[in-house]
């Protein structure tokens, strides 16, 4: 009997705890199949290019704790609307028939994609083309609704309340306030979460907009306890009542074109002349996604790679591995990308954005932090 060949590839942007999920991905097919494997280099692009390394237990070790992926990112590369060049003119074509067939000359039997929304609604569409795909979800931002939690958000969490510890001493020293912009795009989990654990005393989320003289408020009435200083933490794609998200720049041709930023900046700038305090903003970026992954996020992501691995044993494609109820558990790739936007952090479908209502939100204000929407 032929050996199995399994691809795997990671899309979108670098999260911590990719390289776990491979590693344990890896170990474990290796361990209860008869297989080889093979990772496609920069995402869908390696597929389209037919760029690939064989994956082994030498090529994998000492990768579980590292950040970043070997197997390299890339959040541009839609094979279903890739920009190619014919006679000299830049064009939005559909190649991923190449794509498969690329697949079919190399001897590939099952194709796992490591990804988020973008990434995910691609292997969709190649489950849709016949092929068989495995998703196991991806994203320091959490807002995947089809799972509780996805790897790379207890580091991003973790790094962004160390940086919120580190800024608190300078703050306090000069007496100033200081606006610290963290990942997020439109859900605030990582702001509000971080925001808790970093003893903020202002978190602004897109879920909730806010209001400048709201932030004011919270200044003058720290001012009254003896407090001189603010540590305020807002998500990159929070938005003023009445007002829009911050818009860094376009990158025209990734799936995620608008890239939210600056924000931190302009609340910095509102309250310069409404406050007597020096203001500072920091903008953490992509501090939040490197160095090594967290211990926790190392155990989620081992669990998410052996599962993936145990749904290609028992030939469950077209599915997305996913957490339900602490459990590893799948749900079909049908039901994962394209839903409406919901709240909650048991949502099903679409995108996750924290309740306004809901628990964390409401510790937090009984913890005296403000979200500035009053």
């Amino acid at each position: 009997m032929q050996k199995k060949r399994i691809a795997i590839l990671t899309g979108g942007g670098d999260a911590p705890g990719l390289n776990a999920v491979i590693y344990s991905f890896v170990r474990a097919c290796l361990n209860t199949m008869d297989c080889e494997l093979i990772g496609y280099r920069f995402g869908y692009r390696g597929l389209y290019k037919n760029d690939y390394i064989p994956l082994d237990r030498h090529t994998t070790s000492g990768i579980l704790h590292k950040g970043g992926t070997i197997l390299y990112n890339s959040n541009k590369d839609n094979l279903f609307n890739y920009t190619v060049e014919e006679n000299g003119v830049k064009m939005q074509k559909d190649v991923s028939d190449i794509a498969v067939e690329n697949m079919k000359k190399e001897g590939v039997d099952v194709l796992v994609v490591l990804g988020g929304d973008g990434t995910l609604t691609s292997a969709r569409d190649f489950a849709r083309k016949g092929v068989k795909v495995i998703g196991v979800p991806k994203t320091i931002d959490n807002d995947l609704a089809s799972t509780e939690v996805t790897f790379g958000f207890d580091t991003a969490v973790n790094i962004v309340t160390e940086n919120l510890g580190r800024l608190h001493t300078t703050a306090e020293s000069h007496h100033r306030v200081m606006v610290v912009e963290v990942m997020g795009r439109s859900a605030g989990w990582i702001a509000l979460h971080a925001g808790i654990a970093g003893s903020a005393d202002v978190i602004l989320i897109p879920e909730i907009p806010y209001n400048i003289d709201g932030i004011v408020a919270k200044i003058n009435e720290r001012k009254a306890h003896g407090k001189q200083f603010t540590i305020i933490c807002v998500t990159e794609g929070a938005v003023e009542k009445g007002g829009s998200a911050s818009i860094g720049k376009i990158v025209e041709d990734s799936p995620d074109a608008v890239r939210f930023g600056g924000v931190a900046a302009k609340i910095a700038h509102q309250l310069e002349s409404r406050i007597d305090n020096e203001v500072r903003h920091c903008t953490l970026g992509h501090i939040q996604r490197g160095g090594d992954t967290s211990p926790a996020d190392r155990i989620l992501s081992a669990r998410y790679g052996v599962k993936a691995a145990e749904l290609i044993k028992e030939e469950k494609f077209g599915n997305m591995v996913c957490l339900k109820n602490g459990e590893m558990n799948y749900v079909s790739l049908e039901d994962v990308v394209g839903g409406a936007k919901v709240t909650g952090e048991t949502a099903k479908g679409g995108d996750k954005m924290v309740d306004p209502d809901g628990e964390m939100v409401r510790v937090a204000k009984m913890m005296g932090i403000s979200f500035a929407d009053a």
